[in-house]
């Protein structure tokens, strides 16, 4: 649910806070007023297009940010989490900033997203229908989604079946498409991975951490001298003929020990001097035994950079590491091995592409069947919310058709079809639906999707436009369902939508010092009582109009 939209410099809105409650609220307001502009706004949160063009005259940038109920879902606390999103078990924010230098920020709970996440994020909050904009029902590439929306478990099940099913099927196409190269590219592959496979068995790649030890070895070989004078320089300081360290320490140590019985202060003490002593002989013997086995190698050191740069180059070809590099050698060798005995493999192939080709049109048959079978129960689902849009004469059809290839989604495709009046076929939704028609469609299907999409907002802009009389009365009650299961934002010019709301926002827009703001306010009682009379009579109210306005408004009462 959208709880507060916050909207800065945007178009002819300079600032605007709007908070807003569960159930249907509608905007009203003269044409021209910014009622759109605030979809608009919500819009871009919901990862629209952005312009500079967006930004109000003057102005360096435009902020528009929405506070939303985190909804229900664990599927968008995973989204967050996997996006590095901290989420909030209550709460969501959005902000979408635009500047005049075209830089665009956008956040989610205050974390840097692009446009691309901020969009997916803000598909499972906000659902915004537009004017002549029922992208879903005009476009029949959208309806077999439609269908599956509707189905359920089992269906989904089916789904998950085939696609995994045409995903093995997929990959033994491409492997039959390799093999089958002409000969010219076989010869040529052949040739390639021939020198290849050779040039890595002549390295002799058997331990996978031999770059780290060579690298190491390396750095002994090349500093030889630093570090022979470094332990000789050390040596002599603790062992050297005259005043040497540990002399001295062990003198220090005789002088305590000849004072230790007199108090535990002195035995600690000379219990850590004693221990100090042996460490320090311990030290100069393990040093002295270093000195004595170094030796410069000038050979070796030579055959330590060969091997690296061997190595070096290899990586560059083949793989990052060692481990790259073998597990590529162990990859091209079994490509040599099917290209250098194709008819084998291609026998080895086929049948395995017949398995999975037979499994797959099982597959997908058992899964026509339940999407026909969901198809004909949401013909029905459909029939019974067209009714009581007065679309009571129309049919609708749930068309399967044989597609020409087989696809990742599916044997068959989609397409809903409408006889709007009898006597006439049924043909595709897209090419004759009216504008009418097409928001009545659209509301009954979304009454019938709301309740498993999980959609928190959802907006109609004007869906109601081009009906009035019986058919807007019953366009506001659908609404009003639609807002029984989701919160509902709708802006209307018709009186019965705005009568049936649970809440009202008045919009208008005024001149002060030769600037346009637009100003909002949700109005009640006679308040909105006058609004309503507006909408229905035009700029002048009447007493009637009033009394029509009551009657409305008493009328939603007993609707709701």
């Amino acid at each position: 649910m959208l709880q507060e939209l916050a909207i800065k410099n945007f178009a002819i809105i300079d600032a605007l806070t709007i908070s807003f409650d569960g159930g249907m609220t509608v905007l009203t307001g003269e044409t021209g007023a910014g009622k759109s502009i605030i979809i608009d706004a919500v819009g871009l949160l919901a990862g629209g297009r952005a312009s500079s063009d967006l930004i109000r005259h003057g102005e360096n940038k435009t902020v528009v940010q929405g506070l939303f109920e985190m909804p229900d879902t664990p599927y968008l606390f995973d989204l967050m989490n996997d996006y590095g999103i901290t989420p909030d078990r209550d709460q969501v924010v959005l902000q979408r900033e635009l500047s005049n230098n075209g830089k665009n920020v956008t956040r989610v709970n205050g974390t840097l997203v692009t446009v691309a996440v901020l969009r997916e994020i803000a598909s499972h909050l906000i659902d915004i229908h537009g004017q002549n904009e029922h992208q879903e029902l005009m476009n029949p590439q959208k309806h077999l989604y439609l269908l599956d929306q509707f189905g359920d478990e089992s269906l989904a099940a089916l789904l998950h079946a085939y696609e995994e099913s045409y995903a093995e099927y997929q990959q033994i196409q491409t492997e039959r498409s390799n093999l089958m190269l002409d000969e010219q590219q076989n010869i040529q592959r052949i040739d390639l991975l021939t020198f290849q496979i050779n040039e890595i068995e002549q390295a002799n790649l058997t331990d996978d951490n031999e770059e780290a030890a060579l690298i190491e070895e390396r750095n002994l070989l090349a500093n030889y001298q630093r570090i022979l004078q470094g332990l000789t320089t050390l040596y002599a300081v603790l062992q050297g003929d005259e005043g040497n360290v540990i002399d001295q320490v062990g003198i220090g140590l005789e002088a305590i020990q000849r004072i230790e019985s007199f108090g535990k202060n002195y035995q600690d003490l000379a219990t850590n001097i004693s221990e100090s002593f042996y460490q320090l002989q311990d030290a100069a013997t393990t040093i002295r035994n270093e000195m004595d086995e170094m030796s410069y190698d000038e050979g070796r050191l030579n055959e330590i950079e060969l091997r690296l740069e061997t190595l070096k180059q290899l990586k560059r070809k083949y793989g990052s590491t060692i481990k790259e590099i073998k597990a590529y050698y162990e990859a091209i060798v079994v490509e040599l091995d099917m290209i250098s005995n194709k008819e084998s493999y291609l026998n080895q192939l086929q049948k395995r592409y017949d398995k999975a080709y037979v499994i797959l049109i099982q597959v997908g048959a058992d899964l026509t069947k339940k999407r026909r079978e969901m198809g004909r129960k949401l013909e029905i689902e459909v029939q019974n919310q067209l009714k009581e849009l007065y679309m009571d004469k129309a049919t609708f059809q749930v068309v399967f058709k044989e597609q020409e290839a087989i696809r990742s989604n599916g044997l068959h495709d989609v397409e809903f079809y409408i006889a709007p009046n009898v006597g006439e076929p049924p043909k595709p939704l897209a090419k004759i639906a009216s504008g009418g028609e097409l928001s009545r469609m659209m509301l009954a299907m979304k009454t019938i999707f709301t309740q498993t999409q999980g959609i928190t907002s959802i907006i109609f802009d004007e869906v109601d436009t081009g009906v009035s009389g019986r058919v807007a009365q019953a366009i506001a009650n659908k609404i009003h369902v639609v807002s029984e299961h989701s919160q509902v934002l709708c802006i209307t010019h018709l009186a019965q939508v705005a009568a049936i709301s649970d809440q009202h926002f008045f919009i208008e827009k005024a001149v002060i010092e030769e600037r346009t703001y637009t100003h909002v306010e949700k109005i009640t009682g006679t308040k909105r009582t006058a609004e309503i009379a507006r909408m229905l009579a035009g700029t002048e109210i009447t007493d009637l109009s009033i009394a029509h306005a009551e009657e409305l408004l008493n009328l939603a009462k007993k609707e709701k």
